[in-house]
């Protein structure tokens, strides 16, 4: 029988995704307009074009292009089975109206599982990297029978950060309590989901 290894390099969440883009300006605009990301303090030692911006737990990092005539065109094809980053909103119909109010080309579709409907608009950045807002978190996380499953939800940013400066302050990730947290995790779970 296999053993099960739930979290084998000890990871804690999602840090940053990295775009390449053509022009850093255009994307900062967009990802401060039009997703609510505010830009950050990158370091000063990079000795290449770039933003930093961060919201929602997680940071984007803008990379200008060295080559940007060879970056693939922005079309206006909208395909939502193309790779994409996804954030959750409160009100769709919210995200809809203002979408239109800035004239950002989208795309509409629904997932139905099990009676419950899940909302998603797609739409691309300025060098066409594909985002999708929705509503998906009304989609229940159901582990696959037998899979090990590590879940850690944060109610609030104040918990978030409160989490976030608790590892911080640990010397030391030791191997075994990130199997052990992970136990407890799915314990703890399985105990709620019940």
């Amino acid at each position: 029988m296999k053993e099960s290894v739930e979290n084998p390099l000890c990871l804690k969440s999602l840090n940053h995704i990295s775009l390449v883009c053509r022009s850093v300006e255009a994307s900062l605009d967009f990802y401060q307009n039009v997703l609510g990301f505010f830009p950050i303090r990158r370091p000063g030692s990079f000795d290449f074009d770039g933003a930093w911006l961060f919201n929602y737990g997680m940071g984007i990092h803008l990379l200008k292009s060295e080559e940007p005539d060879n970056l693939p065109k922005a079309g206006k094809n909208i395909n939502p089975k193309d790779n994409h980053i996804s954030f959750q909103c409160e009100n769709m119909a919210i995200v809809e109206r203002r979408l239109k109010e800035m004239k950002i080309d989208y795309v509409k579709s629904r997932v139905e599982e099990g009676g419950i409907n899940v909302d998603q608009l797609f739409f691309h950045d300025p060098d066409g990297s594909m985002i999708e807002i929705c509503n998906c978190d009304v989609l229940p996380v159901v582990p696959l029978a037998g899979d090990a499953v590590r879940i850690r939800s944060c109610t609030s940013t104040v918990n978030c950060n409160f989490h976030q400066q608790q590892i911080q302050q640990e010397p030391q990730i030791n191997p075994q309590s990130c199997l052990s947290d992970s136990i407890h995790a799915k314990e703890d779970f399985l105990h709620f989901a019940s």
